[in-house]
């Protein structure tokens, strides 16, 4: 294991902390505050803890639980409990008051806003009449919060004057060498001086996020579980809003074909990037372009604004010659076959686009010819012959996608001949080592041909004002803006248009007949003639720049061809044409640990989705939860389970129903009359900034961050109804009968906004909710409307509602484990084990390792029943398995996720007794404690 820290950040200190506490053998390095030591995260996070596995852990918390958990000691339900308390109630304060202390030299001050949680551990210690937070002994409880308040503490010992249970605490915890060796490492013996350079490089800390309740302020709302505090100015809106009524003028309506601008209206233009129509595409193709479009779509629809969305198959190009090969067919047939099987599984998953053609049209041809002349005959296309490779056995110059080798760069094996899908260098063919050719296998050799270019250094000027202007004042992703950056810091180059190729657009040009466009040029002209197949008014969307915006959305590899390549193509044009103002990218998603694979049967591909009896939504939810927005994220089975179990199940689904069936159960399908007390309206003002915080994130294509307030929402709809348990009160008196009501008809008000906000998310499950609320139409068009949205009571006192049903199943370990297996590829273990018929023959099947035998043996190399072989895979397998245990109790994941996961590694104990020649401990004796 390697831990990675930092002197003077204080999560560092918990971790060395927990490490000195537990002696766990681990290899330390102390790295820069700004240094990424997790590869797959875009920004610095330290602590951080390389597991044997591989795996990473980087939240201070999850990696002292790990370390507890290696040492034999497992967390108790308390110690959870204050480690919670400490994430969600301590840490936020603790950051205000370090930041201001630190750098505002307020240390005074600072001691005043930690008053609060300082009482709170005063009041639980002196009530538990023990040393230490959880019993007798020091606990990661108290590791964590003692590392936590240390540098804060540690520097004024009158800031606990008025705790005396806490100082006791407190100096208890400091006199063990373990914690004074760690607060050395990280403070240098500084004090809160250690931390300026670490605190000087964090964001300060947000002043509408949680914080003290000021003396005097009666209606400030509590502060539980990172809530922010509402003030009066926020409860007098929230109930001005409530009381509005729903727009009846504003129900919504079937879309009219064709849509085109109008005058007065935000007119947007969403496209997503083509999908190639040689392949099924997987789960990580469908969150990074058609998925995420659809919901900002399907926003945008419900915020009034004037959209169409286009998509359509790429189908020109190396690969689909590459798949006609393969198949047997014509490409037009590998065209056409590929075209309907994204389509149905486009539709399967809810993708609503206005319009999903193809680039296989006259349109296409006639759109970029045109384009083509437009650029020639201003001088933005250049000659050049270019050396590339041919295959003799062929007969045939061999496009790029036709050809893989190593990478120049990196060295990867299997680079293609335009890209380097490890490095994401882009190559010219001829650059590659040891290249062959895809088809026949052979050795190409390098021949000259004559290509037409685009001339984009004589383009980089204009393309540097337009970037200049639409990266400022649109909304770009950090990534889209980074890669773009990075290809005119190296100074453009020209770029070919042409390929040698029969399948794609002809090149209009008498000496260039026997060539086609180079895709990279064609396939990006295809929102165009996608757009006028849809219309033949398309020119009012596509050379409209003052009335149109323009949203282009894809994964990061695409993103130069639509920031630089494209748009220089259209620039060169002159023509008037609309360029994209929003570009906006996603990383990458991968599968569990690796790439998603078709050949190697390694991951969900669309087809297969809706084999798994998953419906569409969760695989809508699940996939959007992890969106990979700002760093690259991984599909896992597990996750998706836990995800769907908790918050589809246990927090929304639970919610939603609970609400509905207390309007059933209770006053008898109609919802009842409410009288709102303080409480009430902190709860509507609480719901009320959700929303606007969903409605800024939305506006600004945050699409994963936007979905975490829906859920916010119903988890304070969750609390609300736990508090105030009107299954009790509805048996009590008329005042407490009244309060069961005015709280039933609050969460069924807050149930149908929730239902309008997962609309984009879950279009299905949004429709069944209103169903069962029998919501009135309109309240799908009023609740998103302005800049903070409108909460209004959309279900007035007497609104009946219909009939109340689960939204949600639950994930079963045993389907999951199973689904898992079948979308896991044929990996080794999954292998017929192949017949051992001798020593030599097994030992050559496992790489010789064994010694010769003396005499000839049965089927398996074993010594009295011990199988050293065996043994020694299995001994790695357990380790690997208990740190994937240990891993999952740290991030406290399900019960029932940890439970399989537990039982897996009994298993593998048992085998490796069996390989070893003991006697497996009886299962009854596993887990128990002396």
């Amino acid at each position: 294991m390697k831990l990675f820290v930092s002197e003077g950040n204080p999560y560092c200190l918990k971790v060395l902390s927990a490490l000195e506490v537990t002696g766990v053998q681990c290899d330390v390095q102390h790295v820069n505050h700004e240094d990424r030591v997790v590869p797959f995260l875009s920004r610095p996070t330290l602590p951080a803890l390389l597991l044997p596995n591989g795996l990473h852990l980087f939240s201070s918390n999850a990696i002292c639980r790990y370390l507890f958990e290696v040492n034999g000691q497992e967390s108790s339900e308390l110690c959870n409990q204050w480690l919670e308390w400490e994430a969600t109630d301590l840490q936020p304060t603790l950051l205000q008051a370090l930041h201001m202390a630190v750098l505002q030299g307020k240390g005074s001050e600072a001691y005043k806003v930690l008053q609060g949680p300082l009482n709170f551990l005063d009041q639980s210690l002196s009530k538990g009449n023990t040393p230490y937070l959880t019993g007798e002994a020091v606990s990661i409880a108290d590791i964590v919060l003692w590392a936590a308040l240390y540098p804060v503490l540690s520097d004024s010992s009158s800031a606990l004057d008025d705790c005396k249970s806490v100082k006791a605490w407190f100096d208890c915890v400091t006199a063990m060498h373990s914690c004074q060796s760690a607060a050395n490492k990280v403070l240098q013996g500084k004090g809160l001086q250690g931390m300026k350079s670490y605190m000087q490089k964090q964001p300060a800390p947000q002043s509408n996020q949680c914080r003290e309740t000021q003396p005097g302020s009666s209606n400030s709302a509590e502060c539980e579980e990172g809530d922010r505090v509402v003030s009066e100015v926020e409860m007098e809106e929230a109930v001005h809003t409530w009381n509005k009524s729903l727009n009846s003028n504003k129900l919504p309506t079937d879309r009219q074909h064709p849509i085109l601008p109008r005058e007065g209206k935000r007119n947007i233009l969403v496209t997503s990037a083509l999908p190639y129509v040689n392949n099924v595409p997987h789960l990580g193709n469908i969150i990074g372009c058609v998925l995420s479009a659809d919901v900002f779509s399907r926003y945008g629809r419900l915020r009034e604004w004037n959209l169409l969305f286009v998509c359509g198959t790429d189908e020109y190009g190396t690969a689909t010659e590459n798949k006609a090969r393969e198949e047997g067919l014509t490409p037009q047939q590998i065209c056409d076959k590929y075209h309907a099987i994204h389509s149905n599984i486009y539709k399967w998953f809810q993708i609503d686009f206005d319009f999903f053609g193809r680039t296989t049209t006259e349109k296409q041809t006639e759109i970029a010819q045109n384009i083509f002349w437009r650029l020639h005959n201003h001088g933005f296309l250049v000659e050049d012959t270019v050396e590339q490779l041919r295959c003799e056995n062929c007969q045939r110059f061999l496009a790029d996608r036709f050809v893989e080798g190593t990478c120049p760069h990196c060295s990867y094996p299997e680079a293609r001949g335009d890209q380097c899908d490890k490095c994401g260098r882009l190559i010219n063919a001829v650059e590659l080592r040891e290249p062959h050719c895809k088809v026949c296998r052979q050795t190409p050799i390098i021949r000259s041909s004559k290509h037409l270019f685009l001339d984009l250094p004589k383009l980089e000027t204009q393309l540097e004002q337009w970037l200049e202007m639409s990266t400022s004042k649109g909304d770009w992703t950090s990534n889209a803006k980074q890669i773009t950056r990075s290809w005119l810091r190296d100074g453009l180059k020209p770029r070919c248009i042409t390929r040698d190729l029969l399948w794609g657009t002809p090149v209009p040009h008498s000496e260039f007949k026997d060539k086609v466009f180079y895709v990279w040029f064609d396939a990006p002209i295809g929102y165009l003639s996608i757009t006028a197949n849809y219309t033949d008014k398309w020119e009012q969307w596509w050379k409209n720049p003052q009335q149109v915006e323009l949203y282009n959305f894809m994964a990061k590899d695409n993103v130069p061809f639509h920031s630089v390549v494209f748009p220089c193509s259209l620039l060169g044009a002159q023509d008037n044409y609309t360029l994209v103002n929003h570009l906006v990218a996603t990383e990458y998603l991968n599968y569990e640990d690796t790439k998603f694979s078709k050949s190697r049967g390694v991951g969900v591909f669309g087809d297969m989705a809706k084999d798994t009896g998953i419906p569409s939504d969760v695989w809508r939810f699940y996939l959007l939860y992890v969106r990979p927005e700002g760093q690259d994220s991984a599909f896992s089975w597990a996750d998706m389970a836990l995800k769907n179990n908790s918050e589809l199940l246990n927090n929304l689904g639970n919610f939603i129903n609970r609400a509905g069936m207390f309007v059933t159960k209770f006053f008898e399908g109609r919802v009842p009359v409410m009288e709102l007390q303080q409480e009430d309206i902190t709860l509507l003002a609480l719901v009320g900034w959700e929303l606007q915080q969903y409605i800024q994130l939305m506006d600004k294509v945050k699409i994963r961050d936007a979905l975490k307030h829906i859920l916010n929402i119903s988890r304070h709809g969750n609390q609300y109804i736990q508090v105030n348990e009107p299954w009790k009160k509805i048996k009590g008196g008329d005042t407490e009968r009244q309060r069961a009501g005015t709280v039933t008809g609050v969460s069924v008000n807050i149930a149908c906004l929730l239902s309008v906000m997962l609309f984009p998310y879950m279009p299905t499950v949004s429709q069944t909710i209103r169903d069962q609320l029998n919501a009135p139409q309109s309240c799908i068009n009023t609740m998103l409307q302005g800049t903070k949205g409108t909460f209004v009571c959309a279900l007035r006192a007497g609104h009946r509602i219909g009939a109340v049903s689960p939204l949600f199943q639950k994930l079963e370990v045993d389907q999951i484990e199973a689904l898992k297996k079948k979308f896991g590829g044929q990996q080794p273990e999954d292998e017929p084990p192949k017949k051992k018929t001798t020593v030599q023959n097994a030992a050559s099947t496992q790489g010789a390792t064994m010694p010769a035998p003396v005499a000839p043996a049965a089927d398996v190399a074993t010594v009295n029943g011990v199988e050293p072989d065996k043994a020694k895979r299995l001994t790695q397998a357990v380790a690997e398995q208990g740190d994937k245990v240990r891993a999952l109790k740290a991030q406290k994941a399900e019960k029932v996720v940890i439970t399989a996961e537990v039982n897996k590694l009994l298993d593998l104990k048992k085998q490796l007794a069996l390989a070893e020649g003991k006697s497996p401990e009886p299962a009854s004796q596993k887990g128990k404690r002396k």
